[in-house]
């Protein structure tokens, strides 16, 4: 089969043949026919994030059909159409598991990092953790939802409650989290980098109250922020733009250093926190939901061969919305 090979920090993905994987006892086979690209395969590719298993095939926003089934899978079946998200696997047994935090379990593995992913026309995955995908989203628009949704959904959980909200960086997982927020009522201030108007406009397009530059205050203090762009310098301006009990909620897996900010930012029993990955609760939950908004992700189609391009597009800020590899090509494709 054809899949995009990542060898190691400062080289491009590869377009190889490799061996088709095999269906587990535990596992689906899925001929992939959408994979999103995501801002956690830039941090792979670049070494911030420095555990991949090598050789490689990243992506994690995986849609394809059941080819195959293990012995020991139920709820699945061929034909059936399922996604693949970021968290691959967990222990099952250790403090955080039995918690219900399973997004914490040390022996975690992840798709597209720790286990092969959907950069290919082919990914093995656990069935336990995958999700069956809801009829009203097609495959390309269904792809951003396993990550850039369901990272998105659990930064909105830890800021319940709230009638304004601001998120740092416009990019995938904003442009949907902005519907789930208009869908409930909740006012969005959007913030881009200084001087991207068409990232405002997008924001704006999208319901949100008031698009901005980062370097900006807010017109209205806000309850809560959330920060997708992986800045640590936007830490201390949400804290300043936030009421007093406000939550800031750093929804990355990688942001660079925090600078040093004064203790009365937090003052006032403001509240700053991280997201670490997601559990199944939270896919679960998401695209029960996400139907109901109706979420419309707006997505750019780059081929299977394109993933560098793609990557490179992602870096630089190139599309609004998602990125989409599209693998074996779909109907409405």
């Amino acid at each position: 089969m054809r899949a995009m090979v990542f060898e190691g920090v400062g080289t491009p993905l590869q377009l190889q043949e490799v061996p088709k994987p095999r269906a587990e006892r535990d596992q689906l086979l899925i001929r992939v026919r959408a994979c999103g690209i995501c801002r956690t395969d830039l941090h792979i590719i670049d070494g911030e994030l420095d555990e991949p298993k090598l050789p490689l095939i990243p992506g994690h926003q995986v849609v394809g059909e059941v080819e195959d089934v293990g012995a020991e899978v139920t709820g699945f079946r061929p034909g059936d159409r399922v996604g693949v998200p970021w968290l691959g696997s967990t222990c099952g047994e250790c403090r955080y598991c039995r918690a219900g935090r399973e997004n914490l379990c040390e022996q975690a593995r992840f798709t597209g990092y720790h286990i092969d992913g959907g950069f290919a026309e082919y990914c093995a995955a656990d069935a336990r953790f995958c999700f069956p995908i809801p009829e009203a989203f097609p495959d390309l628009q269904a792809a951003p939802l396993l990550c850039a949704g369901l990272i998105g959904y659990r930064a909105w959980r830890m800021a319940d409650g709230i009638e304004r909200v601001g998120f740092y960086g416009f990019g995938s997982a904003a442009h949907v989290l902005i519907q789930v927020a208009r869908h409930q009522s909740v006012e969005v201030y959007a913030f881009t980098q200084p001087g991207d108007r068409e990232g405002q406009e997008f924001a704006r397009s999208l319901g949100a109250a008031w698009a901005g530059g980062s370097d900006e205050a807010p017109p209205r203090t806000l309850d809560a922020a959330i920060i997708f762009a992986p800045v640590g310098a936007l830490v201390p301006a949400a804290l300043a733009a936030v009421r007093p009990g406000g939550t800031v909620v750093s929804a990355g897996i990688h942001m660079s250093d925090i600078p040093a900010f004064p203790y009365r930012l937090l003052w006032e029993e403001r509240v700053l926190r991280s997201v670490a990955n997601l559990t199944r609760r939270d896919g679960v939950e998401f695209l029960e939901l996400a139907p109901r908004v109706p979420v419309r992700t707006q997505i750019t189609r780059f081929g299977l061969e394109e993933a560098n391009e793609a990557l490179e597009a992602l870096r630089g800020g190139a599309f609004q919305g998602s990125g989409v590899l599209v693998v074996d090509r779909p109907a409405e494709a």
